[in-house]
């Protein structure tokens, strides 16, 4: 009797889980993305035949749920809690609610610490059965000496102690638990590691006597990896340390450093990736030059320098021999990625909101001058130059900053591919990679040739040459009265002369106009 009552169990949660994934997947077909154009609907459907093995990858995924049917003949006990592992990830036959949250775990190792001396953390949501991580580095900017880290402390004291964090925080974007918004990455064991060092994660000096303040950054993301090895980060197959703004620049700084943490502690087997998003700073010219009093008005290039300084930060010893005397260069991306060994993926509006801001560029009250509409062209110009030679990047033309952990972060697309679809393909790309070089007997940690599969692009960046002419940018609001504005709105507030670049592009004033209304 138990046995036909485990058959009809396994039964039914396999009917759940077809059910379950196919309407995963016609709910993405259907939905569609914000702003979405009808030429991009026609390419999602023509893509139809690319996204239904998305049903057949999520199943083939034997990590995440192994079931051993031999269990039946020998020990139904232990094939009961197999049956139960899997109703409670598919969460429609689970007989208790899951529990979405990740939950705050402070380090046992008091000796790092945040800013102020309190102990560091992070947050994480397990899933039993899965072996793929995906840790999270938040942003915040950074504080660069004694003046700024007191202001800092007393506006943002979050992002400089522990002792006011909640108990829990709830995923979004990335870190979502439902398939519905994170398609390829839900079921992963969930880590945020909250910002408190100030440093761009890249400090390792305690807080003293005659220190004001703790930068160990860099020493937190190696202890909670330490941490985690004790929690089946050990039997992992993928590792990947993800972030946004200072988090991103974060995740370029130690992504090496955590691979070789694993494998110097015998974790050779762990395939340590990054995801950076907006965190791809450049070193220009300000706008407008302004004395150095604060990290909004201070040039990116002076406040690092100070920064550097002030953390006594680390950088990776590839980099920091490639720059001897100057290692700074190598808090900016486009100097940095060169010298990086593990595979890592960029996410980086053209149009960066926080770029600008440390440019002197201030989109709000006046409409812009035709000086500063040059410059935040020659910008977007510039962000591509640097991301030529990168292999495996999404960067739409639009101006916002920080992507991965918004709620939509599934409708931005370039040339009809969205984020989660193009870092499913660069998924793919590197377990194709990892095939081949095993196969020859040659695995390592080296950055693959990543090469694009059909269907499947990787190196995605917007050739439009104005912010938000890509259709799926996010929606656009004035920063003085909060209502909505179109595209067009938005570009004469931005000193867009439509006569004028009309007759600069050799076309009709209203044929542009009828591009800009299709977002093209």
């Amino acid at each position: 009797m138990r046995s036909r009552g485990a058959v009809t169990v396994l039964r039914s949660c396999l009917l759940l889980l077809v059910v379950h994934l196919s309407a995963t997947v016609e709910a993405r077909r259907m939905r569609g993305g914000r702003g979405q154009s009808r030429r991009a609907q026609q390419q999602q459907q023509q893509q139809q035949h690319q996204r239904a093995p998305a049903v057949t990858e999520r199943a083939d995924a034997a990590e995440s749920f192994p079931l051993d049917f031999t269990a039946v003949e020998g020990n139904m006990d232990n094939f009961m809690v197999q049956i139960k592992n899997l109703a409670q990830s598919l969460y429609p036959c689970s007989a208790q609610k899951l529990d979405h949250d990740m939950k705050l775990h402070l380090l046992k190792n008091e000796s790092v610490t945040c800013n102020d001396g309190s102990s560091a953390g992070y947050y994480i949501k397990e899933s039993k059965g899965s072996k793929r991580w995906l840790l999270f580095l938040e942003g915040g900017w950074y504080c660069f000496n004694r003046q700024t880290c007191d202001s800092r402390y007393e506006t943002m004291r979050g992002l400089m102690s522990s002792t006011k964090w909640p108990q829990t925080r709830r995923g979004t974007g990335i870190l979502s638990p439902q398939p519905e918004e994170n398609p390829h990455w839900w079921n992963a064991n969930m880590v945020f590691i909250p910002y408190c060092s100030s440093d761009v994660w890249s400090g390792a000096t305690p807080k003293t006597d005659q220190s004001d303040y703790a930068f160990m950054g860099s020493l937190i993301i190696a202890e909670v990896v330490n941490e985690l090895l004790t929690k089946g980060l050990n039997n992992a197959k993928v590792l990947l340390l993800a972030g946004s703004s200072a988090g991103g620049t974060g995740v370029l700084l130690n992504v090496d450093h955590v691979a070789e943490q694993l494998e110097s502690q015998g974790y050779r087997g762990v395939q340590v990736r990054g995801l950076a998003d907006s965190g791809w700073f450049l070193d220009n010219k300000q706008y407008k030059f302004t004395e150095c009093l604060d990290t909004i008005s201070c040039a990116p290039t002076e406040a690092i320098k100070r920064g550097i300084r002030y953390w006594s930060g680390l950088v990776p010893e590839s980099c920091r021999q490639a720059h001897v005397g100057e290692e700074w260069n190598c808090f900016f991306g486009y100097r940095l990625y060169p010298t990086i060994k593990s595979p890592v993926y960029i996410v980086q509006w053209l149009f960066d909101e926080a770029q600008l801001t440390v440019d002197n560029i201030h989109l709000t009250g006046q409409p812009v001058h035709e000086g500063q509409w040059r410059y935040i062209q020659n910008l977007g110009q510039e962000l591509r130059r640097t991301l030529h030679n990168v292999p495996a990047m999404f960067a739409p033309a639009c101006l916002s900053h920080e992507l991965i952990t918004r709620s939509y972060w599934m409708d931005i697309q370039v040339k009809g591919t969205s984020l989660p679809r193009a870092l499913h393909c660069w998924d793919r790309s590197l377990q194709y990679n990892l095939h081949i070089n095993s196969s020859h007997g040659n695995y390592s940690h080296q950055k693959p040739k990543t090469q694009p599969m059909r269907g499947c692009p990787l190196h995605l960046i917007d050739s439009c040459p104005w912010p938000h002419c890509n259709p799926s940018c996010p929606t656009i609001r004035d920063q003085l009265t909060g209502q909505e504005m179109s595209v067009i709105q938005f570009l004469k507030h931005m000193g867009f002369d439509v006569q004028k670049i009309a007759q600069q592009q050799g076309m009709d004033p209203r044929k542009l106009l009828g591009m800009l209304n299709n977002g093209n």
